[in-house]
């Protein structure tokens, strides 16, 4: 039996460094680009029924991880917005576990999301790019213990996020050799 601990987090739990480089913005940045394209390769050609497989037991299908990536990072763009245009704003906070338990993450063809995902970076990664360090230090706070969360650290955040849920299909795909 694998280790649940890994099952759940392939590539750990994400850790911003105490002090974010221009190298890891720049690493961050390259990693939500090429995310699109990354998970379009894992995920085409897989059948239904491999697409509503679970990557764990108790957890997500494909399916399920495809769209969440695509919700997840649809709010990520919202609370970017919000930190470069308010005041350290208070953000909403969304219930990822209900958003992936409604019909359209459990049925709808992935195809949505990875369209979906590829307009989203797109646009993500050319705000990116064009932040000055100023911008980079703005922050947000997150009602969930009530943190301050700074446009670098949510890069980060969210490039780990991608990589994440991409392992977790990756290390589906290799456990049932697909």
């Amino acid at each position: 039996m694998e280790d649940l601990e890994y099952l759940r987090y392939p590539i750990g739990h994400f850790e911003c460094p105490d002090e974010v480089t221009e190298n890891n913005i720049d690493a961050w940045i390259s990693d939500l680009e090429a995310l699109p394209g990354k998970l379009r390769g894992l995920v085409t050609g897989l059948t239904q029924e491999q697409l509503d497989t679970s990557y764990r037991s108790g957890g997500w299908t494909v399916r399920q991880v495809v769209h969440h990536i695509a919700d997840s990072h649809h709010n990520s763009y919202t609370r970017f917005k919000w930190a470069l245009t308010e005041n350290e704003p208070l953000i909403k906070v969304y219930q990822e576990k209900e958003w992936s338990s409604l019909q359209d993450a459990k049925t709808a063809p992935i195809e949505l999301s990875l369209v979906y995902l590829d307009a989203l970076h797109a646009k993500l990664v050319f705000l990116l790019k064009n932040l000055t360090q100023e911008e980079l230090e703005k922050v947000y706070y997150h009602p969930e213990g009530n943190t301050r969360v700074s446009v670098a650290q949510n890069i980060g955040k969210y490039a780990w996020h991608g990589n994440h849920h991409m392992a977790h299909i990756g290390n589906l795909l290799k456990r049932k050799g697909w």
